[in-house]
């Protein structure tokens, strides 16, 4: 069986709701299908022949997120990681391509606490690629009609921070692991402060993170390349 951990971040800056966490709870315990059985004589169903969904929330706190991803990597030793993020402004799915070795914090995290120019890994280069296919997965949402996108930033706040962690704590251990961030939800955009942001139901975005995470299951059973695609930007 593969396991599969999705992460999301409690409510901050004064909300009440965080899509991540609405669509990862929602996904929990969910079991996917992993590779076809044709024949259930020769082959039957067995634990191999799915993957299966714990979802887990990492606070809004730069000091108590990075401890919360250790302690749920290492309880349930997942083969696929996706972690989710809010991001006010989408208007897709974005799967984050890059995760750099700073924080810059815009304001304060839950804790109050708004750390400026500090590395989020001391002495760690200064990046780390996603291991996601992210090409396959775009292509793969954009074809089951979810609008999807490769983003070259998840900025510097808490998001960047776990997405960074995440994939230098698992750096050359050959799992699959990355970020995607997330619209807002209607009940948010209607009462966001400043400008009016997009926002998907949450239905569609479970349905749309169910399905990225089938497309994880299906790369990682077959082995092969991610797509090659454009997917690049100009600014």
């Amino acid at each position: 069986m593969l396991r599969i951990l999705l992460t999301g971040f409690e409510p901050f800056g004064g909300q009440t709701l965080n899509p991540s966490w609405e669509v990862a709870r929602a996904l929990n315990g969910v079991s996917l299908p992993g590779a076809q059985v044709t024949d259930p004589v020769t082959a039957p169903v067995t634990a191999e022949n799915r993957a299966e969904v714990t979802a887990v929330q990492l606070p809004c706190v730069f000091a108590q997120a990075l401890p919360a991803l250790q302690q749920a990597l290492a309880a349930h030793r997942p083969d696929i990681v996706l972690a989710l993020g809010q991001a006010e402004g989408r208007c897709d799915f974005s799967i984050e391509r890059v995760a750099i070795n700073v924080i810059d914090a815009r304001m304060p995290d839950n804790a109050g606490q708004q750390p400026v120019d500090v590395p989020v890994i001391a002495e760690g280069p200064a990046a780390y690629f996603s291991t996601l296919p992210i090409k396959t997965l775009v292509a793969g949402l954009q074809a089951a009609g979810f609008p999807a996108s490769v983003s070259q930033t998840a900025g510097t706040f808490v998001c960047n921070q776990v997405f960074y962690a995440l994939q230098h704590a698992l750096a050359g251990q050959g799992r699959c692991s990355g970020f995607m961030h997330l619209p807002l939800l209607p009940e948010q955009a209607a009462h966001w402060q400043g400008p009016n942001f997009p926002s998907w139901p949450v239905s569609t975005q479970v349905a749309g993170v169910r399905k990225a995470l089938s497309l994880l299951v299906a790369h990682r059973l077959s082995g092969v390349a991610d797509l090659s695609l454009s997917a690049g930007a100009l600014n």
